[in-house]
């Protein structure tokens, strides 16, 4: 049993190290990646073990292995980017604002809607879960920004799942993954160490009533502000490449 714990937690290792020098450029589509025996030997692992993570890589997008080719580095197009994994290893890169632009996108298109069913379908459980997480919110100290920043994401997931819609619900990872990097930007540009809990409020007030219009409508606006922050510092700073340099567009 702890051989087998033992060799989980180096596939995982492997997965991470791999996975994150893949996103950030270490390994590219026109350079090439390191061979099996080599992998084996940088991580004292078994070639199972290295064989099993290559192909957990390979079903994130990130690469391909070809039969008498080896294996090789997908084009970021094909990358996965709904495993919260793929997201995470991008904002450990130097992160592009309108990659936040576009999760927030992303969060417009279905979390407005996803307050709507909650408000007009929850059971008072996933309803009180929403309520709770509130109430966490407002008791987490400006000192206890970890606290405050878990419960907002606690929030965010809770309208999800309260939905009722499985779909919506499956993208918890990928929420939870990228609101801990994009509210801790937006609270940075803001200018306050935490979101607002009036803000937040007003969609749980409007889900807790059974009022879908004016969650859906409280829901849109609390995105609506992230995306202008957003776009607000991109118009003040001017646009940059994920190395930090400015572009001309």
């Amino acid at each position: 049993m702890r051989d087998r714990a033992n060799g989980q937690s180096l596939t995982f290792q492997i997965v991470q190290d791999l996975g994150l020098a893949v996103v950030t450029g270490k390994y590219t589509a026109t350079c090439p990646f390191p061979i099996e025996a080599e992998l084996c030997k940088q991580y004292g692992a078994s070639r199972s073990i290295v064989r099993e993570s290559v192909k957990m890589l390979t079903a994130k997008g990130l690469l391909e292995a070809r039969a008498g080719q080896g294996t090789r580095v997908q084009l970021e197009e094909n990358w996965n980017l709904l495993d919260p994994d793929v997201l995470r290893w991008l904002l450990d890169r130097k992160y592009t604002p309108a990659l936040l632009i576009e999760f927030n996108q992303v969060r417009l298109a279905v979390e407005p809607k996803a307050a709507a069913f909650a408000a007009a379908n929850a059971p008072v459980k996933d309803k009180l879960a929403i309520h709770e997480a509130i109430r966490q919110m407002m008791v987490a100290t400006d000192d206890s920004s970890e606290a405050s920043l878990a419960a907002d994401i606690a929030f965010h997931v809770a309208v999800l799942r309260a939905s009722g819609n499985r779909f919506f619900a499956q993208l918890r990872e990928l929420i939870e993954s990228t609101l801990r990097f994009s509210i801790r930007a937006t609270n940075s540009y803001k200018g306050v160490s935490r979101a607002s809990i009036a803000d937040h409020k007003k969609v749980s007030d409007a889900i807790m009533a059974g009022d879908a219009e004016r969650a859906e409508a409280a829901m849109r606006e609390l995105i609506e502000e992230a995306l202008d922050l957003i776009k607000g510092r991109i118009a003040k700073n001017g646009p940059v490449d994920e190395n930090g340099a400015r572009r001309n567009y």
